[in-house]
């Protein structure tokens, strides 16, 4: 998956949240409002992949831990290419040229306790931690996440 389809599913969650798309008809008009070229077939695909449901009449998205927590990180993993540590409370985190904010902003929404904050530039996102302790877990997480 590449960085434009990337940016796309996340439009697509976005626009799921906010609670107006009602038919696959309706997200791909607002799609391509938002600039995006789409396809009714692209759409489903997306759908498929992001696990998103219709249940009553509507798109339901994945409980957010959820897609915080696999969803976001499976379809970034394969942008992840290296993990290094720069002192006890720094980690680098290296990925492919233009993925790296993508990466920062998933693991900014993910929301873990042991992330301080993180700050990304084209190909690499410095990710601080509180305590080398904070780091262990931090590196563990992101093993197990991206498999490096």
């Amino acid at each position: 998956m590449d960085a434009q389809q990337l940016e796309r599913r996340q439009a697509v969650v976005r626009l799921l949240r906010s609670g107006v798309v009602h038919r696959q008809e309706d997200l791909v008009s607002l799609l391509r409002a938002e600039g995006y070229e789409v396809t009714q077939s692209s759409v489903s695909r997306d759908l498929r992949d992001l696990g998103v449901l219709k249940a009553s009449g509507r798109y339901v998205l994945p409980p957010d831990e959820v897609s915080r927590t696999q969803g976001d990180f499976v379809m970034l993993a394969q942008f992840v290419r290296g993990l290094k540590r720069a002192g006890p409370s720094l980690t680098v985190l290296r990925t492919t040229i233009g993925a790296a904010q993508s990466v920062a902003v998933a693991i900014d929404r993910a929301e873990w306790p042991e992330v301080a904050g993180t700050l990304s530039g084209d190909d690499t996102i410095f990710i601080a931690t509180a305590s080398e302790r904070a780091q262990e877990e931090l590196i563990t997480r992101l093993q197990a996440l991206f498999r490096i």
